[in-house]
């Protein structure tokens, strides 16, 4: 069994002349990313490796995450401005000695994505999780393994 946790990076800002790619998260979202990862390790979910887009908002919200965790992390550029095939590519690249896996990423392609793996129609708020279990013992049988739903959470309600 392997474990796909999905994050949306948490709340941003955008300050004047600042690109995209660069935006840096406002306060409610350092606040936000500290809870949520406090919240998953109190409640022993598990990650050991997480892979992040390298745009400003999701590599900060992965490094508070991995303040909680001190797992493993690299960045990955497939995970910025995201399409559910992006997803896909970045988990076929996975060790498979890595059983549970934190990608954190942006919006639409998250809830795309997990909405094309589950039965649950939702929509990611800013440092939503949504925790995955695939029936499988390598990262390369994911297209085919059967994917369940273990929990979705949100900041405003954790």
């Amino acid at each position: 069994m392997k474990k796909l946790i999905l994050v949306r990076h948490a709340k941003s800002d955008w300050p004047e002349d600042t690109e995209d790619f660069d935006r840096p998260l406002a306060d409610k979202g350092l606040e936000d990313a500290k809870n949520m990862s406090g919240f998953l390790k109190n409640n022993q979910i598990s990650i050991d490796y997480m892979v992040s887009s390298p745009a400003v908002r999701a590599l900060s919200t992965c490094e508070i995450f991995n303040q909680a965790y001190q797992s493993a992390m690299i960045t990955d550029e497939k995970l910025y401005n995201p399409l559910e095939r992006n997803f896909e590519s970045a988990i076929y690249g996975l060790d498979d000695t890595h059983d549970s896996v934190a990608f954190f990423s942006h919006n639409n392609g998250i809830s795309n994505f997990a909405n094309s793996i589950s039965n649950d129609i939702f929509h990611f708020p800013t440092c939503g999780v949504a925790g995955f279990e695939i029936d499988c013992n390598s990262w390369a049988e994911f297209d085919g393994a059967n994917k369940k739903l273990l929990f979705f959470y949100e900041p405003g309600k954790i």
